[in-house]
């Protein structure tokens, strides 16, 4: 067994027993599993800035501010144009190897929990019990005036009474289910608001320039404290909200373990690196690891 205070070397895939290797490092130790959207790419759900299936880097991609979505009109109604569009492919989406993977690991004894940044509420689906979802869930939607809760699928329902025939809009699928739409189709687009109060309503998600709630951050700190090991899954860590528990474990000098396709912000922190599809390495992983 490679021994807690270790120093932190750097690995790549191309050895042939790495996942023995990740095996022994958390043998005799739970983890937490820190997982991001390429967890969720082999679900059918693309990310932000992993690379494509063909290998070439991702098109830089803007995502909507929180300080523009509170602010402007015509920005929600953008949103929600693309959501409505986007939204059935999401909902729709399974859990994959991965997802099922970590509920497996999590039922052995072998992780303490999963600390997600994603918003498709996939581990949950597959099985893990105890998960925080760092930035919310898109099932979920609120309203910005009276705080009031809306389930998604049935703002779904609203929303396509009053935009009659958006789904057969050609609309090319894009991360956290959006879709891509030309500037004059969002603008016959009419917007839903709060059933309870007439307010504009937002997706009970962490948008960009918006902090995770307090709660939240103090409910991942609490499982982050319980483990002895850090496995991070399918995520670039390029959102601090995500790369302070890489920082945090290599303080306390936790072993820190990045499955990810392509390089990440923690792999000078990493004890271990594997490169590939979470899909294809965590099963795997989990026969070894008992």
């Amino acid at each position: 067994m490679i021994p807690t205070g270790m120093d932190h070397t750097r690995a790549s895939a191309a050895h042939p027993d790495r996942l023995g290797e990740l095996a022994e490092l958390l043998s005799g130790r739970r983890a937490l599993a820190l997982t991001g959207a390429g967890c969720s790419t082999e679900s059918g759900i693309p990310d932000y800035r992993g690379p494509r299936a063909d290998g070439q880097p991702r098109a830089p991609r803007t995502p909507i501010m929180f300080r523009d979505f509170v602010s402007s009109a015509r920005a929600r109604q953008r949103y929600w144009a693309r959501s409505v569009r986007g939204w059935p492919a999401l909902a729709s989406a399974q859990p994959n190897q991965a997802h099922r993977a970590l509920a497996a690991l999590e039922l052995a004894g072998g992780l303490v929990g999963v600390i997600t940044q994603n918003v498709d509420g996939l581990h949950a689906a597959a099985g893990s019990r105890r998960v925080v979802e760092l930035h919310g869930s898109l099932a979920q939607v609120r309203c910005l005036e009276c705080a009031a809760p809306c389930d998604r699928a049935e703002l779904q329902e609203r929303l396509l009474a009053k935009n009659p025939g958006w789904l057969e809009r050609a609309a090319a699928q894009a991360p956290d289910g959006d879709a891509e739409l030309d500037g004059e189709a969002v603008a016959d687009f009419a917007v839903e608001d709060c059933a309870a109060c007439g307010g504009p309503l937002k997706p009970d998600v962490v948008f960009f320039g918006e902090n995770v709630p307090a709660r939240v951050v103090a409910a991942a700190w609490n499982l982050f404290d319980e483990a002895g090991a850090l496995l991070v899954v399918g995520t670039s860590l390029a959102v601090f909200s995500g790369y302070r528990f890489v920082r945090r474990a290599a303080e306390r000098r936790i072993p820190i373990a990045i499955l990810n396709r392509g390089p990440t912000r923690g792999d000078g922190e990493a004890t271990l690196r594997l490169d590939g599809l979470a899909g294809e390495l965590l099963p795997r992983l989990a026969e070894r690891w008992s």
